[in-house]
């Protein structure tokens, strides 16, 4: 009587054991399953016992024992589906696809009622693109169950892979069926008709969705579009005109007209269908924004000539409510047809007037400001658009850097710190990076050391090869004579990114300098010397030349380049004395 308690016992435990067996599938192993209805196919106590503990360990995490066991159990009970479907999971954690697609083929062989196979049968067919093996799977899977209308969905999209093009407009038919005619459906099946050369099936399919809802012009005007698609000219004008009567502004049909006749060449017609799509209150920004684009494409295409297009322009910005994006379309426009600045200006002046929060229009201005070195304008700008976009980081950005160019450090500083606040994980990397380097060179020159390290160390995290700030930190970690490997570690990256750039062949002889290797220094400190251009007689670079000629015991070259660099800095007091006493000098 125990036995058999046991037993029963045991079984109760095995069942729940798959169970969660199956759920650790899900997000140990990589299977689209979140539960398996498997269960023993055998009382076989042996083969029980140790697909119970295969399930343990699974679950556990310990996936070699778990593999082991499920092969043993495969040697008990070849004909287990569920140690098949199981493995089949290992098999492809293993990256062994062949051993994987046997496996689960054999558990659906074992057990074609189970759904949860048939689906990851029917995955792996889908993953190795053998759709038409797929195909009968998905087909079985919705007969057993027409509540899974996913699945007619899925059969529509494997038979257009097969180019089973019947039998997909078959699956519409069906879906069809089961929810009814709506304009998905239709415009699919007239595609695929299409496709296939069925014209007149493909037409007459439109035809019945409107001809079904009647009061729906949208439909109405897709039959139109059905008819000309097919060559249909007159037929669908009239289409149109009906359409027309009812609602004379109707976007669509406009549209569609405008396009007719540009193809038929009537030239007059079109644009006047274009200007009153333009003009009218019926299109969505988006449509006259997609017309004006075609208007410019069909210019440039005739060879330039902007006049009609400004002319579109000026009269869709004098309607009483323009747009903000067609004004910013206008001056693109006019700056791609380089036209004056000056003109350019008052149009983007009027999309911010007319949204007073549009960044794009407002950054165009900050643009024009940056290009003409007016930084005075550039702070203005970004002041008032920080009133209206508090959120957007570049007004920040720019404001902090005119300001730093002006060597107003405070209000600089001021600028990137409150930029920082708006900062988020969708901020540009490149952007966030340049306001932590530019803060901490401002926070350096205030004799903030420390916080500008901080600084350095954030931008470093935005953007790991941020190539000016690697320098800087560097050279000022080189001059304070600490944690010079990293600054050696930084400062390489710069010169392995820019080889002639002599101011990072200078900061990195110079850490070399300050490690004691005064010969590498001097190779260093050489090529510095040999790019380093007439605009850019930089004296610290000449002084470390004379500095690293010096602990290279040539004292004579040491005193040449101390005094040319005495001649660019001539109040410099150590330089004196470094040439007084001929010799290195530290301070």
């Amino acid at each position: 009587m125990m036995f058999n308690s046991l037993m029963l016992a045991g079984m109760m435990i095995l069942t729940c054991c798959l169970q969660v067996g199956a759920q650790t599938a899900s997000t140990s192993l990589p299977t689209d399953q979140s539960s398996v209805n498997c269960k023993p196919s055998t009382v076989n106590t042996k083969y029980d016992q140790f697909f119970l503990e295969a399930m343990v360990q699974r679950q556990k995490g310990n996936h070699d024992a778990a593999f082991d066991l499920l092969r043993h159990c495969r040697d008990l009970n070849p004909d287990a589906p569920e140690v098949h479907f199981f493995l089949g999971q290992y098999y492809t954690a293993l990256k062994q696809p062949e051993a994987s697609m046997a496996c689960i083929k054999r558990a659906a062989e074992l057990d074609p009622e189970n759904v949860t196979y048939m689906e990851t049968l029917a995955q792996a067919y889908i993953n190795r693109q053998d759709y038409a093996s797929a195909i009968p799977v998905i087909k079985g899977i919705y007969e057993r169950d027409k509540g899974q209308e996913e699945m007619l969905e899925m059969l529509f999209q494997l038979y257009q892979q097969v180019e089973d093009y019947d039998s997909a407009i078959g699956v519409l038919d069906q879906l069809e069926q089961n929810d009814g005619k709506s304009e998905r459906l239709s415009m699919a099946k007239s595609s695929l008709y299409n496709r296939i050369g069925k014209s007149k099936e493909a037409v007459a399919e439109i035809k019945a969705l409107a001809k079904q809802y009647p009061n729906d012009l949208n439909y109405k005007a897709m039959y139109g579009d059905a008819l000309l698609m097919n060559d249909q000219k007159d037929e669908a004008v009239a289409v149109y005109d009906q359409v027309l009567a009812e609602d004379a502004e109707n976007t669509r049909v406009l549209l569609s007209l405008r396009n007719l006749y540009e193809g038929l060449e009537k030239h007059e017609v079109a644009d006047s269908l274009t200007r009153r799509v333009l003009l009218g209150s019926h299109a969505t920004t988006e449509e006259k924004i997609r017309l004006m684009r075609q208007e410019i494409s069909a210019s440039e295409t005739a060879g330039g000539d902007s006049t009609r297009v400004l002319d579109l322009f000026r009269q869709v910005l004098a309607l009483p409510q323009p747009d903000a994006d067609m004004a910013l379309l206008c001056a693109s426009y006019m700056n791609a047809k380089k036209m004056p600045r000056d003109s350019i200006t008052p149009v983007i002046e009027k999309a911010v007037a007319i949204s007073p929060d549009y960044a794009p229009a407002r950054m165009q201005l900050v643009a024009f400001a940056w290009e003409a070195d007016d930084m005075d304008r550039v702070i203005a700008l970004c002041q008032e658009a920080r009133q209206y976009t508090p959120d957007e980081m570049l007004f920040y950005y720019y404001q902090g850097i005119a300001y730093y160019r002006r060597d107003s450090l405070d209000r600089a500083l001021s600028a990137f710190q409150n930029g920082i606040g708006v900062i988020t994980s969708e901020s540009d990397p490149a952007i966030v990076s340049d306001f932590y380097a530019v803060m901490g060179d401002i926070l350096h020159q205030r004799g903030q050391a420390e916080a500008a390290f901080a600084a350095y160390d954030s931008c470093l995290v935005w953007k790991a090869d941020n190539i000016g700030c690697l320098n800087n930190y560097a050279y000022y970690l080189s001059e304070r004579g600490e944690r010079l490997s990293q600054a050696e570690e930084m400062s390489y990256k710069t010169v392995k990114a820019e080889p002639k750039n002599a101011t990072y062949l200078d900061t990195y002889a110079w850490i070399l300098f300050m490690q004691g290797r005064y010969t590498e220094a001097k190779v260093y400190i050489d090529q510095a010397l040999q790019h380093m251009d007439d605009e850019q007689q930089n004296a610290v670079i000449i002084e470390h030349a004379g500095d690293i000629y010096a602990q290279n015991k040539d004292i004579t070259k040491a005193l040449s380049f101390w005094q040319d660099a005495k001649e660019k800095v001539p109040d410099n007091t150590l330089l004196k004395r470094k040439i007084k006493l001929k010799k290195y000098l530290k301070e």
